[in-house]
């Protein structure tokens, strides 16, 4: 740290650390919420510091660890990596902090898998699971003479139940008299809940530190606050990211969590621009009420080009290292994006391509894309990752050749084949893997045979359909997924960050209104949308809190009074800006 006063932000963090490091010292659980731009990682990095420093002699000598829990394995390296992987700590996801203790209770393992979803009619065509043993590496579920190897899913549902034996709550506080979860917001709610009536309510079990902020969950599953009597809860008032004029904004939002900022004098700005002088007709509930109140997508498509446009005449500089696009809308860009055979197949329902519902187009995009990319930048070990925790490494001159091969070829198929192509290429490698869910599909399609059968299933119609799409559609519609994001998720990037960034806030899906949400800011939303809410709400705010310096958010959709008086009171009545009512449409 500089020579120099204090600013406000380091003091705020300093104030948090300090708190933290006495629930270490003192045996105590707690909850340390960190909003964006404050550091959590920082935090982390300084509670594992300390307890390596203070009791890591102590820890190995007892054979025992640091439990660290990580959202992804990326996150798990980076952890290692500042801890220059001291013994002393085990940083792994969830699947792998659970499986490292359940693997040595073989006995309980073969009573309760036969229980799990599925496993059933797995088992009963070997006469049932007798004394082979479970393992877990891959994910993929199989049975085989000497083993059964389980699912992702399956794991924590075995955790769950078997943190209901004494002795296995023994074994593992034993091993980890420390459990500290990163992202805790995103952790998986049962499990969550099985640590509180375990351990928080019985006072015992390890000591729990959390980590995250519950306005940072955006995906479904996650269990989001955390909140219990047993945790001391820790706000961490500081923001190191952005400037003072978007940390003031974000404090509007947020009052519950006032941030300091590192330089107050920094200059940077937070604006609105609406588009609620449009003239024309807006869209309506017709094919689907998902689009109810935007503008025409032609329309969007003129005010998107005219705010670059004057956002780069004003000094924006639009370059991909500098600038990051959101799209919390597809009305924009969509048609424009190289992938116009796919939403059809779906009709109305946009989740199974946008949200990567269906299993294919989540493989592909969250784990060939990346694994292609990793390959062509020569990062072979993120390659292995992106296809599977476990993947088979390579032992032998032979498994190089071949692994190096099959993804030239693939690499070349991605621009050349269809999707159905690539599937087919890879089903026949011998040392790669589809996704269950995937063959699953595949296996039903080819039961009904190559041509539409009257009569067969939606999802074989989509999949026959999808299988015939060109590939170089998926690389787009990966690429369009990826501005709907605040977090590059599929590469395990979290916390990103950008000097500018512009956010195109619209309709376009059933799950997310953020006019709505606007409206239900102050008197809450209906008791039975505060789920919807809720994310909502969150996505909005990590969108508005990626910048360092400048933030603009365009809404094609248009705002009512109410909502335009919450964006008043967060940005600033100077910071509103009405849009022409007839921007200049873009050419071609």
């Amino acid at each position: 740290m500089a020579d120099g006063p204090e600013s406000p932000a380091d003091a705020a963090g300093r104030v948090a650390l300090e708190r933290m490091f006495a629930c270490l010292d003192e045996g105590r659980s707690f909850r340390l919420e960190a909003g964006a731009g404050a550091g959590k990682t920082y935090s982390l990095e300084k509670a594992l510091r300390r307890l390596i420093d203070r009791r890591g002699v102590e820890l190995l000598r007892r054979r025992q660890q640091v439990g660290c829990i990580t959202y992804t394995n990326v996150a798990k390296d980076e952890i290692n990596s500042r801890i220059q992987a001291h013994p002393a700590v085990r940083p792994e996801t969830v699947h792998g902090f659970c499986w490292s203790v359940l693997q040595d209770f073989q006995t309980t393992l073969r009573q309760l898998v036969p229980d799990l979803p599925d496993w059933p009619e797995r088992l009963e065509p070997v006469g049932g699971i007798g004394t082979r043993r479970v393992h877990y590496e891959l994910g993929y579920p199989s049975v085989s003479d000497e083993q059964v190897t389980l699912r992702h899913e399956d794991v924590l549902a075995l955790m769950i139940q078997a943190l209901a034996l004494p002795k296995f709550r023994k074994v593992l506080t034993a091993r980890y008299p420390i459990l500290l979860i990163d992202e805790y917001q995103d952790t998986d709610a049962p499990f969550v809940d099985a640590l509180k009536g375990w351990f928080l309510d019985l006072g015992e079990g390890p000591l729990i530190g959390l980590f995250g902020d519950h306005w940072q969950k955006i995906y479904g599953e996650g269990c989001g606050l955390v909140e219990h009597a047993a945790l001391e809860v820790i706000d961490k008032n500081a923001n190191f990211r952005s400037v003072d004029p978007i940390v003031q904004m974000l404090n509007r939002m947020r009052p519950a969590l006032p941030q300091m900022v590192g330089d107050p004098d920094a200059p940077g700005e937070a604006r609105v621009f609406h588009t609620n002088g449009w003239p024309g007709v807006r869209r309506t509930g017709q094919g689907g009420g998902h689009w109810t109140g935007d503008t025409s997508p032609e329309a969007a498509r003129a005010y998107f080009q005219h705010i670059k446009t004057r956002l780069a005449d004003e000094g924006w500089d639009f370059a991909i290292e500098k600038t990051k696009i959101l799209m919390l809308s597809h009305s924009v860009l969509a048609r424009e994006q190289g992938y116009a055979s796919i939403p059809p197949i779906y009709g109305q329902f946009n989740d199974p391509w946008l949200k990567k519902d269906d299993p294919h187009i989540k493989f592909l995009t969250d784990q060939l894309e990346p694994a292609s990319a990793a390959f062509a930048s020569q990062r072979f070990g993120e390659m292995f990752e992106c296809f599977g925790a476990g993947m088979p490494r390579i032992r032998r001159h032979q498994d190089k050749v071949a692994w190096a091969e099959a993804m030239q070829a693939l690499i070349a198929l991605r621009l050349s084949a269809s999707i159905g192509e690539v599937i087919d290429f890879i089903a026949a490698q011998p040392h790669m893997r589809l996704p269950e869910a995937v063959e699953d599909r595949e296996r039903r399609l080819a039961d009904v045979g190559p041509e539409p059968v009257e009569g067969e299933s939606r999802r074989v119609t989509q999949l026959r359909k999808l299988r015939a799409v060109p590939y170089t559609e998926l690389i787009a519609l990966d690429r369009f997924i990826d501005g709907h994001t605040p977090f590059a998720t599929k590469h395990g990037v979290k916390g990103a960050e950008f000097e500018n960034v512009l956010v195109i806030v619209g309709r376009g899906w059933n799950k997310y209104n953020f006019a709505q949400m606007l409206e239900w800011i102050d008197a809450g939303p209906p008791a039975d949308k505060a789920a919807l809410f809720e994310s909502n709400r969150n996505l909005f705010y990590v969108a508005c809190s990626r910048p360092k310096v400048r933030l603009a958010l365009l809404f094609t959709q248009i705002l009512s009074a109410n909502a335009m008086a919450k964006l008043t009171a967060w940005f600033g009545a100077a910071n509103i800006i009405a849009l022409p009512a007839a921007p200049e449409m873009p050419q071609g």
